[in-house]
């Protein structure tokens, strides 16, 4: 099968490599024209197995830090913090923290060492009813294709969400409208314990730090007109984030910002339609959550790998619709976790659950302290974010123990 990808982030790369290895004609077009600065640098312990199966852990390992966990701080007095080593079974208990260019670079590189060609330019389509077709010109650049269109083109161009804007795809809206400027700086405390992320609540959104190597990154997530309060420009609001929060404050000596700062906005999407006639969108082009708990490059790959898994053991139409559905429950099971710590009520269930064992100390409760752990730390980690058993488990909870409804607020459509 020939396949055109179009993008070399992660998940056109991790797309290209797998379906490479099977043996498909892969070609990868990809602009080389990133930024320095790119969210996603947080990995959980899902893009494990896939870096393993890449046979690039180590190479990702070189670049990286070990991340044990994340840290939530809420209201500046409380904290709550997890580990990967609760996480049961044969899991990887650990992730990385990575620079994104040189994480990416990792990725592509190992597309084209597993038989994917990469052509260094912008791939120009036609949308052809519901087909997707390179242009003339496009196309003569794959001279070994001798003018035969692709059978199968990967939309892989992360928000510019190609193949949705030619077909006029409309998308799910979350209910958040939130805007997020990031960069890197020194100066910050060192992490506890090392390489561990950072999640600090504020009074209109949330601030993360990511350690990574020298460095630290620091971000900033609001509503837009929260954030046009802080100042006029992206610089000065980061400045003034750290400034007006008293934990921030404390917990920083003498920063310097050392990159340039990055702006991302509209966090909560997903396509109603994510393939087509010839045609499947990979990664953020078909959809995207929140960045809280950092399941962005998860998804991205986990994408990849999805698709790769349906194309291997089904006839092209029906891979793709198993595809497409599998995905569209991936991101509204994120959706539906991440909206656990927004409305604060994963803490108020820790808190219950502790103030239950003070009060009733001769009940068995810390077997099912830990079991919610392990369960949480599954979902967060990727492994069981869209299991059944585990929303249910957690939905229950939410249910009978604080006797509150689950679920992310209603959608709208664009």
């Amino acid at each position: 099968m020939k396949i055109v990808i179009l993008g070399g982030g992660p998940s056109g790369s991790v797309a290209g490599a797998l379906l490479a290895q099977r043996g498909e004609d892969v070609v990868i077009f990809d602009e080389d024209n990133r930024p320095d600065t790119i969210a996603g640098e947080s990995l959980v312990p899902g893009v494990i197995p896939i870096l393993r199966r890449l046979g690039i852990e180590d190479l990702v390992s070189n670049i990286g830090i070990h991340k044990p966990g994340v840290t939530f701080c809420t209201r500046g007095i409380n904290e709550f913090a997890f580990s990967f080593t609760s996480l049961s079974g044969n899991y990887p208990r650990y992730a990385y923290n990575v620079p994104r260019p040189a994480f990416d670079r990792i990725l592509q590189e190992a597309a084209i060492a597993s038989g994917a060609r990469k052509i260094v330019a912008k791939a120009e389509v036609i949308a052809d009813g519901d087909l997707l077709q390179l242009n003339p010109a496009t196309l003569e650049m794959i001279s070994s294709w001798k003018g035969k269109q692709p059978d199968l083109v990967i939309d892989a161009t992360g928000r510019r969400r190609l193949s949705a804007k030619l077909f006029g795809i409309r998308a799910e809206v979350g209910p958040r409208r939130d805007v997020a400027h990031f960069a890197h700086f020194e100066g910050f405390d060192d992490a506890v314990p090392s390489g561990q992320v950072r999640i600090n609540h504020l009074a209109h959104g949330w601030a993360w730090r990511i350690p990574l190597r020298g460095k630290m990154s620091f971000g900033i997530i609001m509503d837009h007109e929260a954030m046009s309060r802080l100042g006029e420009d992206p610089a000065e609001r980061l400045e003034a984030a750290i400034r007006g929060d008293l934990q921030l404050s404390r917990e920083t000596s003498q920063i310097r910002r050392v990159s340039e700062v990055g702006t991302y906005g509209n966090y909560q999407l997903i396509s109603t339609r994510g393939y087509g006639a010839n045609w499947v969108a990979v990664g953020d082009a078909f959809g995207f959550v929140d960045p809280m708990l950092s399941p962005g490059m998860m998804i991205a790959m986990q994408s990849a790998s999805m698709l790769d898994e349906e194309l291997a053991s089904r006839k092209p139409r029906e891979a793709l619709q198993r595809y497409s559905r599998r995905m569209s429950h991936e991101l509204r099971a994120w959706m539906e976790l991440i909206e656990f710590f927004y409305n604060g009520r994963i803490f108020e269930l820790r808190d219950c659950g502790r103030e239950c064992l003070k009060r009733f100390p001769f009940l068995p409760l810390e077997f099912v302290e830990g079991f919610m752990s392990r369960n949480m730390a599954g979902m967060a980690s990727g492994f069981t974010t869209g299991s059944p058993f585990s929303r249910g488990v957690l939905r229950h909870a939410d249910r009978f123990v604080l006797g509150k409804s689950a679920g992310i607020s209603p959608h709208a459509i664009i």
